[in-house]
Formats: C-alpha cells, sequence, structure tokens
C-alpha cells in the first residue's frame, strides 16, 4: 500500500470511499534497555531533545504503523483513513503503542 493512501482524515482528497473493511491495528510492546536509561539518563541532565529515547519512540511508533498496514493489506484494503496513535504505559519501563485506523478501498474521484 502507498503510505500517501493512509491519512489522519476521514477522506482522502481525489479519492471516493468505496467499501469499508473496518478497523485494523499494529500493537508494539517495547522495553528501555538499561544502556538507554543511563544513557537518557545523562542526557536529561544536559537538557534538550533526548535523542535515544526519541529515536525508541519513533522506531516504536513507525513499527506499529507498518503492522497496521500490513493487517490492512490482509483485509484487501488500498487505504486507511482515521489513523491515530495511543500509547499506554503497561508496566514501568514498557510502553504498547498502537497504531490504528479504518481500512478502506476507494478509487479516484
Amino acid at each position: 500500500m502507498d503510505r500517501s493512501m493512509t491519512t489522519t482524515a476521514f477522506t482522502l482528497d481525489g479519492y471516493r470511499i468505496t467499501k469499508s473493511l473496518g478497523m485494523v491495528r499494529g500493537i508494539t510492546v517495547r522495553s528501555r534497555s538499561v544502556v538507554g536509561t543511563v544513557g537518557a539518563s545523562i542526557q536529561t541532565l544536559f537538557g534538550g531533545n533526548i535523542t535515544l529515547l526519541t529515536e525508541l519512540c519513533e522506531k516504536t511508533r513507525e513499527e506499529a504503523f507498518e503492522l497496521m498496514v500490513a493487517h490492512a493489506q490482509q483485509v484487501g484494503a488500498n487505504a486507511l483513513v482515521g489513523v491515530r496513535y495511543d500509547a499506554t504505559e503497561v508496566m514501568q519501563g514498557v510502553t504498547e503503542v498502537l497504531c490504528y485506523g479504518t481500512a478502506v478501498t476507494v478509487e479516484r474521484a
């Protein structure tokens, strides 16, 4: 699926939704490593962007997104609308990231 066919909106400009295939999701659970935690702690002493955690968050969101896209393709979608992210700390230092949206088929308007 072309990534330009995913949107947080509920419509896709230039396309008409022909079928809604229901909600799809990608979910991943990650923890920080001891090295990452220590490195991030040191970075907090200097302030600013904590790059170790930023990179972890970015990788985690990307993984959840890719899992959602795969789920959408499995149900026959060629687009995703209403894409959202959610995160929950399931235990100290362990976070679940959920990416979800509505799988649809679209055709050019």
